[in-house]
């Protein structure tokens, strides 16, 4: 078989990007998508801003600290949700086979060649220029003949760049980067890597396939596999969505029972916003609970059916918080995420079914997992 054409299409720090196409104001100043109060986060920053150092997920008492001129836009969501929306009927124009990774990247199977354009990177090159037409948004693009070098491509000419990894070219490439660039190895695992003297692919593709195992287990043969510019993954379009949520940090540490539920049910009613929205009902609901020592708990309970009715979700997720009240640690975030979607039931009852499995707590998730937030690029 001849090898594949795969494209990683980056927005170029998409949600900053859209407040300066927005706001002629903003355009040449540094910009953080966020709250700029004491307890908030950077969502995305623009390239003026990443000058200064500011980065995504940066609490934004740093970011001004950083860069005392700092210009901070509350989040539109609904906006960069829209300008998703054009900019994926774009790719579409392509090739149907469209794997979203957010709402600014994606990967796209190109082999096809269905606009007769010969090439992968002439098909990036053209995609990208229809986006800045039709949007006023730049964006970068990594082309090779597999998605893990695709992604790793898509930021070697950032911004507004894109830049083309051969089947000639990959076992190079790979061979002289730091593992710790590689997409998927997270500082926990990089760090790990290095210790056992594995500093670049050329040192991870030394290492025996049984010493790989002895150390990263299950993994083992993936980590061998990229080393060697090998990735089988397909472009899968149309991914379902298992999950759908909505999380958010407070100005101060919530004590009270009364403001916990509160926070809990605003959270509720985000998310049941987007299942009436998307026609997606789920059966299991799951409550993130962050206290001021930064300790974290969740608890989840699934049901015999799906839950279909706001009241329904609101009274799960409140029972669910009630579970670590009260409470003499302040609370600094809190989150409510249903999954498990099934079909809702034709007739809703007046009661939340009967539940297959109760709560649970669950540890902290590994905050050094590689994963990129979005609108990010």
């Amino acid at each position: 078989m001849p090898p594949r054409k795969i494209i990683h299409i980056d927005m170029d720090a998409f949600y900053a990007s859209v407040e300066q196409r927005d706001n002629p104001a903003l355009r040449g100043r540094p910009v953080a998508v966020g709250h700029g109060a004491k307890r908030g986060v950077v969502a995305a920053a623009s390239y003026e801003a990443r000058a200064f150092g500011v980065r995504s997920a940066m609490p934004s008492i740093t970011a001004m600290r950083q860069c005392a001129e700092l210009v901070f836009v509350p989040p539109r969501f609904e906006v960069y949700r829209a300008v998703s929306r054009q900019i994926r009927a774009i790719f579409e124009r392509y090739t149907p086979l469209i794997e979203p990774l957010s709402l600014d990247e994606a990967y796209l199977d190109v082999t096809a060649d269905l606009r007769r354009l010969q090439t992968a990177f002439a098909t990036a090159k053209e995609i990208r220029a229809c986006i800045l037409k039709e949007t006023g948004l730049t964006a970068s693009a990594g082309i090779s003949y597999n998605k893990f070098l695709a992604k790793l491509a898509s930021s070697q000419r950032k911004p507004n760049g894109q830049f083309v990894i051969t089947p000639e070219m990959g076992p190079d490439f790979i061979a002289s980067l730091p593992v710790a660039k590689f997409h998927g190895v997270g500082p926990v695992t990089a760090a790990k890597m290095q210790r056992l003297g594995i500093q670049t692919g050329a040192d991870l593709r030394a290492k025996s396939l049984v010493f790989l195992q002895q150390h990263f287990g299950k993994s083992a043969a993936w980590y061998l596999g990229i080393a060697n510019g090998e990735d089988d993954r397909l472009v899968v379009a149309d991914r379902p969505r298992k999950s759908s949520g909505s999380e958010t940090t407070f100005e101060r540490d919530l004590t009270a029972s009364e403001e916990i539920e509160a926070g809990i049910e605003a959270m509720a009613a985000d998310v049941w916003a987007w299942c009436e929205n998307a026609k997606a009902f789920g059966r299991t609901v799951t409550v993130k609970v962050k206290f001021a020592d930064f300790h974290q708990v969740t608890r989840s309970r699934s049901f015999s059916m799906a839950i279909a009715r706001h009241d329904l979700l609101r009274q799960a997720s409140v029972e669910l918080v009630r579970t670590v009240l009260p409470t003499a640690k302040g609370i600094r975030l809190l989150g409510v995420t249903v999954s498990n979607f099934d079909q809702a039931p034709m007739n809703a009852s007046d009661e939340l079914p009967l539940f297959d499995a109760v709560e649970g707590v669950m540890p902290e998730p590994d905050a050094t997992s590689g994963a990129t937030p979005a609108g990010v690029g």
